[in-house]
């Protein structure tokens, strides 16, 4: 991850400026302990398949990555220039954790893996761009029982 004090001038007062309000309250729904949740991965990293297309630029696409794949599988294709590769090039699981998640299940501590996860390009300005996508991930996360998401922003 890249620090501060390695950007340029311009760059830090830019990313400092962007507003980061905090989420305040507490949880608004309850529901089972981690130990019986199915979980599904949803990341922003703008990661598919070797075999998959890559994101262009500005999209708000996103890839489907099957639970069973494996990381040297997984490329990504962030078109971001103010991004940091290199946590993803020593470990996938910077930006998408499936080897701790299936650490997890075989120890009992999660019931078990979604049967899919999803990658969408997080580099475009127009959140609302996001929104069809969104749904429709929500109805695959729905239909494969999923009831607890890893959020992974980058």
């Amino acid at each position: 991850m890249v620090r501060l004090s390695d950007l340029s001038e311009a760059d830090r007062e830019h990313l400092l400026a962007k507003d980061c309000s905090r989420l305040e309250g507490a949880p608004f729904v309850t529901g089972p302990p981690l130990a019986r949740r199915r979980i599904a991965i949803v990341t922003t990293a703008g990661l598919h398949l070797r075999s998959d297309d890559s994101f262009g630029f500005r999209t708000a696409e996103y890839r489907v990555i099957p639970s069973d794949v494996a990381t040297r599988d997984i490329v990504m294709s962030h078109t971001s220039v103010n991004f940091d590769r290199t946590g993803f090039q020593a470990d996938t699981n910077v930006v998408f954790p499936i080897d701790r998640l299936r650490e997890l299940e075989q120890a009992g501590a999660i019931a078990s893996l979604a049967r899919y996860h999803y990658a969408f390009m997080g580099a475009y300005h127009a959140p609302a761009a996001y929104e069809a996508g969104a749904r429709e991930v929500a109805g695959y996360l729905r239909e494969d029982a999923v009831d607890a998401v890893l959020l992974v922003p980058v």
